[in-house]
């Protein structure tokens, strides 16, 4: 959920100079698409434009990049939030361990490159093919949060609880990024985080909402 560029940051002095090249030519062809798409649209923006942006052969952006969706959609974050959450203390909740790490994520990206954090979201819900691509994508995530749910657990990561709690989270946190695309991005993120990891803490109740 944060911007490549955070990213590259947190990690560059972790990686050695073969990995730095990748992941600065993952962030140009990024930011390529980020610019040619706000510039003239997601539909008119081809894969050989985004590779001259980024000054790149399209081989090489379909190296890094199977599909123009993926583009818009991958970042470098799911290895990190494994890491964050891994180093939660052992004994607390699981989503309160997750509203915690999220919390953070979202702060740091969405200071950072506020307009990025718009567009992604903004295409989530106007582009069908996008939003085909991140449910398709949810899996990976899910996966990732069996993983850490399991072991904090003390349970078998492939259990039908743990796959079902793992992607509830997973698909509160891609409705709450629509819900606030939808609504023109004037809500605060974070907040909305907040509220959707506080729902699923304390199940949907039948009254009133709260102010």
């Amino acid at each position: 959920m944060t911007a490549a560029r955070i990213t590259a940051s947190s990690q560059g002095s972790q990686l050695g100079l073969r990995e730095r090249k990748k992941l600065k030519t993952r962030i140009a062809i990024r930011e390529a698409t980020y610019r040619l798409i706000e510039e003239q649209g997601y539909d008119a923006t081809t894969v050989e434009q985004i590779a001259e942006a980024a000054e790149v052969s399209p081989s090489t952006v379909f190296r890094y990049f199977p599909t123009k969706e993926d583009i818009v959609l991958t970042d470098e974050y799911d290895p990190l939030l494994e890491d964050d959450l891994r180093a939660r203390p052992a004994d607390e909740p699981i989503v309160e361990s997750l509203r915690h790490v999220l919390r953070r994520a979202v702060s740091l990206g969405f200071t950072e490159e506020p307009e990025v954090s718009r567009l992604r979201t903004r295409l989530m819900i106007e582009v069908p093919a996008v939003r085909s691509r991140l449910l398709e994508s949810m899996s990976v995530t899910g996966r990732m949060l069996c993983r850490v749910i399991a072991e904090r657990a003390g349970r078998d990561p492939e259990e039908l609880e743990v796959r079902v709690f793992a992607m509830s989270l997973t698909a509160a946190l891609t409705e709450t990024a629509a819900y606030w695309a939808e609504h023109g991005h004037e809500d605060d993120l974070g907040t909305l985080v907040d509220r959707a990891l506080g729902m699923l803490i304390a199940g949907f109740g039948t009254g009133a909402q709260e102010a």
